[in-house]
């Protein structure tokens, strides 16, 4: 990315790791999902705050469970959290609007609506299986060795990368990594951080994990983002 492009895109304001309420169809969009990637489960979604996939996931009997630190803490307190996020991250991205790619989302106004769409899908069922929502941070899982099928983490890894580092995350992938069954796969978006910048250790760490997966970038279906962003598919090596 050359310095003219950056300094026309300011980075996102962001202070902390934000828990958002993205919905089913966002998942499928971004990580390019299908019936037959999804397949009968069990599915791991990391860092999934208040999103609605593993809601929707169980409806349709598909096995699915939720870690994030987020889940800590009272129901009502949780579901009230994701909330006021809404109107937090609704005021930035309007703030913005012009940096964003709005052909998925049509407007900043649907974009603010299908979040809230999907906090209700999440706090339903929130309410109703908090088992499904498992209080726990990357890079330690409670999870025994090849549990899932396919896991997904949205906007936590690369995003944050000069918070956490290189260690972090070779770490972290090597975790959701042991918990998939040989021959799932780990699909993680975006790829870019908070200023839009590609990860600059991405390749020397899938280097350090070649051993465990096998890497491919795939495109996103969901356009947002000012700087495009693909999507990191590891696939578990079969023992």
């Amino acid at each position: 990315m050359n310095n003219e492009f950056k300094a026309v895109i300011p980075e996102y304001p962001q202070t902390g790791v934000a828990s958002t309420c993205r919905s089913y169809e966002e998942y499928v969009a971004m990580f390019g999902l299908t019936e037959k990637t999804i397949g009968t489960g069990p599915v791991l979604d990391v860092a999934g705050g208040a999103s609605s996939f593993v809601a929707r996931l169980n409806a349709k009997g598909v096995p699915a469970i939720a870690a994030d630190p987020y889940y800590e803490g009272m129901t009502e307190d949780v579901i009230a959290a994701a909330r006021e996020e809404i109107v937090t991250s609704s005021a930035k991205i309007a703030a913005m609007a012009g940096n964003f790619d709005w052909s998925f989302y049509g407007s900043p106004a649907a974009h603010r609506s299908m979040r809230e769409n999907s906090l209700e899908l999440f706090a339903a069922h929130f309410r109703e299986d908090r088992t499904k929502y498992v209080a726990a941070s990357l890079p330690r899982l409670p999870f025994e060795d090849g549990t899932f099928a396919l896991a997904t983490c949205s906007h936590f890894l690369f995003l944050y990368a000069e918070s956490f580092g290189q260690a972090f995350h070779a770490e972290a992938i090597a975790e959701l990594l042991r918990v998939l069954k040989p021959g799932g796969e780990l699909r993680i978006y975006p790829l870019v951080s908070l200023r839009w910048e590609p990860c600059a250790f991405l390749d020397d760490m899938l280097e350090e994990l070649k051993g465990l997966a096998d890497a491919e970038f795939l495109p996103t279906e969901l356009p947002f983002t000012p700087v495009r962003s693909r999507v990191l598919r590891l696939a578990k090596k079969r023992s």
